[in-house]
């Protein structure tokens, strides 16, 4: 009786994890069809996900997964955007509709056990703050008591927003929209003192205000959001391939390889980079991902590194012109840091 139990229960165990490995196989569905399918911002949030008159996306975000395209097909443009709303962000990714969420979405416990996503790479270390027009003439968050802040729902900002307020004995009257685009229409408007969401996006909001000079971003920063790429939990494969999409623009910018001299580079007698552009003998770091050995080469040919992304995107070179501050690269102060590609 006892044997006959004992194999009911391998039985039963090797149902369960023949259940597990069957849904763990994004990459090869993602090879089958022929295209990434990416979650992305759909409140058009410049520098993260936006799409122009034409319909092309652009964003630090956009570039990621564009990333990841290159690096399974060897081509970019093998990518199809989704745009998502903050509610609709996470149905979205469990449900299949979507093979990856790049949507400047904070990694946290929560997300990462009860939905079922895994998160490890963090493309843009962020933090919540605040946002008021000058004529109010508040200097700091603090002074913020009895204020009506805007804020969208469903996000961490909500959660953090009540805790900050809490903390520092403030009271607050929350004006609450499920869709970035009601958030920027109440604070326009007036119906609110205060808008309250990840700094980065307050720079991008700000931008499309009627007169973005009336408004200033407060000093204060009172959380830490780790923004990243999200996948469904026991696809091991996948969470690879996308996680080292981001490394391998973080190692480009590291070994100072850029789009313009990354031909050049490939003649490189450093291993370590011969290997990072596919050109070391008997290499199997692409096999193992699932992938051609050039995988690296042509994220950074098609996309850049992770430098060029920024700067283009919410950099220097761009409109919003943020400092890279904590996502500079670890050698230069900052947290972005990969690990080795060998």
């Amino acid at each position: 009786m006892k044997k006959t139990l004992l194999s009911a229960a391998i039985g039963v165990a090797a149902v369960g994890f023949g259940a597990v490995a069957a849904q763990a196989g994004t990459l090869d569905d993602v090879k089958a069809k022929g295209f990434v399918q990416c979650g992305v911002n759909g409140s058009n949030l410049a520098g993260f996900g936006a799409q122009d008159s034409s319909g092309n996306w652009t964003g630090i975000d956009v570039d990621l997964c564009r990333a990841v395209a290159a690096a399974v097909f060897g081509d970019a443009t093998k990518v199809k955007f989704t745009p998502l709303s903050a509610k609709d962000r996470f149905p979205a990714l469990q449900s299949g509709e979507v093979d990856m969420l790049a949507r400047n979405t904070t990694w946290s416990a929560s997300r990462d056990s009860q939905l079922g996503f895994d998160f490890r790479a963090v493309n843009y270390y962020d933090g919540q703050g605040f946002m008021v027009t000058k004529a109010l003439n508040v200097k700091s968050a603090l002074e913020l008591s009895g204020a009506a802040v805007c804020v969208q729902s469903g996000t961490t900002t909500e959660l953090n927003l009540a805790d900050y307020f809490k903390a520092n004995g403030m009271e607050y009257k929350p004006v609450v929209f499920e869709k970035q685009e009601e958030v920027d229409a109440a604070y326009q408007s007036g119906r609110c003192d205060v808008y309250t969401t990840d700094q980065s996006g307050l720079y991008s909001i700000r931008l499309s205000l009627a007169n973005p000079a009336d408004h200033v971003i407060l000093p204060e920063i009172i959380s830490k959001e780790p923004l990243g790429p999200a996948v469904r939990q026991n696809d091991s494969k996948w969470f690879d391939v996308v996680s080292f999409a981001h490394y391998a623009m973080i190692t480009g910018e590291d070994f100072g390889i850029t789009q313009a001299n990354l031909d050049e580079m490939t003649k490189s007698e450093n291993p370590d980079i011969k290997r990072f552009l596919g050109e070391e003998k008997d290499q199997t770091i692409g096999k193992d991902f699932g992938l051609d050995e050039k995988w690296a080469y042509n994220i950074i040919k098609q996309v850049g590194n992770y430098g060029e992304s920024f700067e283009r995107n919410v950099g220097q070179g761009s409109a919003l012109k943020i400092e890279r501050g904590l996502n500079a690269l670890w050698s230069k102060g900052g947290l972005q840091y990969a690990p080795p590609i060998r």
